[in-house]
């Protein structure tokens, strides 16, 4: 019994690993973030009760993608500090997001209009998932940064848009003080979670 269960056990991983192995029907080619399907949230401690959670909502993203050297592709970004949305209870009293945005010792959006990410390197975890390392510019200084990768589903016409798409989860963990961001630290957090939901599509 115990040989049998071993046996179907091995076949499922074998049939899976071969299933994901498969290639991905899409072209490569470059291919443009999809606005309307794509969020950059973030998350930061907030005096250890709760993990405050905002995000930015305007970005554009570039993807050089080759389905047959995944290691190989590339992505930049560039994000608006200005499109901050907190969803602050009280905006008719107090403009949260652009006391946030555009504050000196916040994301100081007059002097620092843009958040940018280069990547440098892809490394393959997986059939489906990747390291990803990059150069990441807030308030003017470059800090190399890992996102943990995740691609949900290539599709070679998206029914919607009739074109080849590229959906994409990610999550990485910065430290605000590395960019000299450092108001209120340890009360807010210093470590900064970001989660980022991105569909792609071809250009």
């Amino acid at each position: 019994m115990i040989k049998q269960t071993v046996f179907a056990l091995s076949a499922l991983l074998i049939m899976s690993a071969g299933a994901q192995a498969e290639p991905l029907d899409v072209p490569a080619g470059t291919y443009k973030v999809d606005p309307t399907h794509a969020s950059l949230t973030w998350k930061v401690s907030h005096i250890g009760l709760s993990n405050y959670t905002a995000r930015f909502t305007k970005m554009t993203a570039d993807l050089t993608f080759d389905p047959a050297k995944l290691d190989q592709s590339k992505v930049s970004v560039t994000v608006d500090p200005k499109s901050i949305r907190t969803d602050y209870p009280f905006a008719d009293k107090k403009d949260f997001d652009k006391n946030l945005s555009t504050g000196e010792e916040w994301f100081n959006a007059g002097k620092h209009p843009e958040i940018t990410f280069v990547s440098t390197k892809v490394e393959m975890t997986g059939p489906a998932t990747a390291k990803v390392t990059g150069d990441l510019t807030l308030l003017g200084v470059t800090k190399p940064v890992v996102l943990d990768v995740k691609l949900n589903k290539a599709m070679k016409e998206q029914p919607f848009a009739k074109k080849p798409a590229l959906g994409f989860s990610g999550t990485a963990t910065i430290k605000r003080s590395d960019f000299g961001m450092t108001k209120y630290v340890p009360m807010i957090g210093d470590e900064v979670q970001l989660l980022i939901e991105a569909e792609f599509l071809k250009s």
